[in-house]
């Protein structure tokens, strides 16, 4: 993708960068993210918000002592920490003159054809009234991504980003995560690897430096997120990896400079 002057730009954000260990709301980290996309908006930017947290948020505020382990508690505790969250992104987009809107998807709303072109039809109206939207699946009623072992449309946010971006014909897609990008080899034990700024196809060899289920890349890690990528890239969207607490350099991305990993629109 080229850089171009105004873009529609979706942001998916995690669960990580948003929360502390406890699960209480990383206040100062949400700030600057809504700062962030507060400025892309002034900037003549759309941007459309994918955010994870909920659940991590709802164990706090319910003053759970742990993460529920079991279906149905999970699924509460989303309820809580949804209504939480979307409570504190409207005051702290408010304080920027920004107005939020709230949507919770399902597999079935991006399956079904006729609910896929209403998502379709909202996001662009959202976008033309200068809205942000703010998307999360619907956990309280959806078990695709809590439940990892049933089958999943959705499954998780990295994947659910990528489908709002197809979706919604954005040009560039950002996946704040808590790591650089894609390295050639495990970073944390081989000092010696190196980061992976551009892919423009998703070899083989690319797909195996993800790593297999429950290694350091593994499920929910840099799986979900080549999975993502494939989806945009196919899609003739421009995927992007950084870190999450690097927030800066989200304008360095969005002028097509090297940060992070860049995985290129596949173009006809």
């Amino acid at each position: 993708m080229d850089s171009k002057e105004h873009q529609r730009i979706v942001v998916k954000v995690g669960t990580s960068t948003l929360t502390h260990n406890s699960g209480a709301v990383d206040l100062r980290s949400m700030e600057h993210l809504v700062r962030l996309l507060s400025d892309l908006r002034g900037m003549g930017h759309e941007v459309i918000l994918v955010s994870s947290g909920a659940i991590a948020v709802g164990t706090e505020k319910m003053n759970l002592p742990e993460r529920p382990k079991e279906l149905r508690m999970k699924q509460a505790a989303a309820s809580v920490g949804q209504c939480q969250m979307m409570a504190m992104y409207d005051r702290f987009f408010s304080e920027y003159n920004q107005s939020v809107g709230q949507i919770l998807l399902t597999g079935d709303d991006v399956e079904d054809e006729s609910r896929a072109r209403h998502l379709s039809n909202t996001l662009s109206a959202l976008l033309e009234m200068g809205i942000i939207p703010i998307i999360n699946e619907n956990d309280s009623i959806s078990s695709a991504e809590i439940e990892t072992e049933t089958h999943k449309v959705l499954g998780d946010n990295d994947r659910l980003s990528a489908i709002v971006a197809k979706f919604c014909h954005a040009d560039l897609l950002i996946l704040l995560s808590d790591i650089e990008g894609l390295y050639d080899a495990n970073p944390k034990t081989h000092p010696e690897a190196k980061l992976i700024h551009k892919v423009h196809e998703l070899t083989p060899e690319i797909m195996e430096m993800a790593g297999a289920a429950g290694s350091w890349r593994g499920t929910g890690g840099m799986v979900t997120k080549l999975y993502a990528a494939k989806i945009a890239m196919e899609n003739g969207v421009d995927m992007v990896i950084t870190n999450g607490k690097k927030l800066k350099n989200v304008y360095d991305i969005v002028e097509n400079k090297d940060v992070g990993t860049r995985f290129y629109a596949i173009r006809a």
